[in-house]
Order: C-alpha cells, then sequence, then structure tokens
C-alpha cells in the first residue's frame, strides 16, 4: 500500500509540474492522486475511517515525494515517460490494494475487481480535473481502466487457485503494465459507443 501511496504522489506531483505549480499545489495534486481512489472506495463499501485518516506514514510519503520531485529536473520527454511508468506501475498496485481491502469488507469478487479500478484511476481521475485536464480516465486511447480490470481479474484467479499474494501483486502490476504499454505503442483502443 505504501509503495503505491508514494508512485501515485509522485505522479501527480510530475502532473503538477508540468502545470507549473508551486509546491503547495504539487502536495494537493499529489494528495488527490494518492487518496482519491482509495477514499471514493471506502466511502462505497462502508469503510470508516477512509484510508488517509490518522495515517502520519502515508501523509509523510506524499509530502516526501513532492519534495524529491521538486528538485528533481529532466527534459519534457523523460518527464512524460516517467509519469507513464510510473502511472502504470500505480495502477497495478492500487488495483489489488483496492480488492484485497474490499475483499476484507466481504465484498464478492466481480464487485471486489470493480474497487480495485475505482482504487486504482479515480485518484487520477481527480487530479486531472484539478487541473483542468481531461481525464484519462475518460480518453478514447489507450487501455486505463481496462488495463486494471484486467489486471485484477488475473490477481483474483491466482488467489483462487493458492497463489502467494507477493507472486500475485507482482504478476498484477506486470499484467497492468504490459497492457499500458502494448495499448499505447500499438494504439489499441475500445470501441466507441
Amino acid at each position: 500500500m505504501y509503495t503505491g501511496i508514494f508512485v501515485f504522489a509522485g505522479t501527480g506531483a510530475l502532473k503538477a509540474r508540468t502545470h507549473h505549480m508551486d509546491i503547495f499545489g504539487g502536495a494537493v495534486i499529489a494528495f488527490a492522486t494518492a487518496y482519491g481512489g482509495g477514499t471514493i472506495r471506502d466511502l462505497l463499501i462502508g469503510a470508516h475511517p477512509v484510508n488517509w485518516i490518522n495515517d502520519y506514514i502515508a501523509l509523510a510519503l506524499v509530502v516526501g515525494a513532492v519534495i524529491i520531485v521538486s528538485f528533481f529536473t529532466t527534459d519534457q520527454i523523460r518527464f512524460r515517460r516517467t509519469i507513464f511508468f510510473t502511472d502504470a506501475i500505480g495502477l497495478g498496485l492500487f488495483t489489488v490494494t483496492g480488492i484485497e481491502k474490499s475483499i476484507s469488507y466481504n465484498i464478492n469478487d466481480g464487485y471486489a475487481i470493480i474497487m480495485g479500478v475505482i482504487t486504482a484511476t479515480f485518484g487520477g481521475l481527480l487530479a486531472d480535473i484539478l487541473c483542468g485536464e481531461k481525464p484519462d480516465l475518460l480518453k478514447r486511447g489507450e487501455l486505463y481502466a481496462t488495463a486494471c480490470a484486467i489486471g485484477g481479474l488475473i490477481y483474483i484467479l491466482l488467489k483462487k487457485a493458492g497463489i502467494e499474494y507477493n507472486l500475485g501483486l507482482f504478476v498484477c502490476v506486470c499484467s497492468v503494465v504490459c497492457i499500458r504499454i502494448f495499448s499505447k505503442r500499438k494504439r489499441v483502443r475500445l470501441p466507441e459507443v
């Protein structure tokens, strides 16, 4: 969980940098990216308090990610690649986190996958809205939420097969990252409505 928070906070801080925000604005976007999806999930499944209340370690990770990003400079092409890869890793990590939290609240497997997708994608959705961008989740383009759903389904199947948690987590994250890379390179898209 903490790895995912740090990765998504870094992704949010990098996004804030592309909009030339100050360090406070970067912290707001990093916080929304890291906690938005988990907060919405917790509200939907009735988990109280929500995941970030009273968690100083997670808050310190967000602040740390913002500080690290504020000292890190690079060219725009590398910058966009970094955002893409950190976002893909975060998607996989948060998909599993959302699934596990949902299962612990007796949510069935199908809805647990949906909660995993919400956990993974709605923080980025909130950050995009706060930055005045069309959210990646709603863009016709590379597979985003679909990658999470496929990775989540793979994770559930591995879990049912008795595969150890860390191996299932690794396979889920790799699946999401590979689907994101493949869909971007090959321009794989879902059909329009």
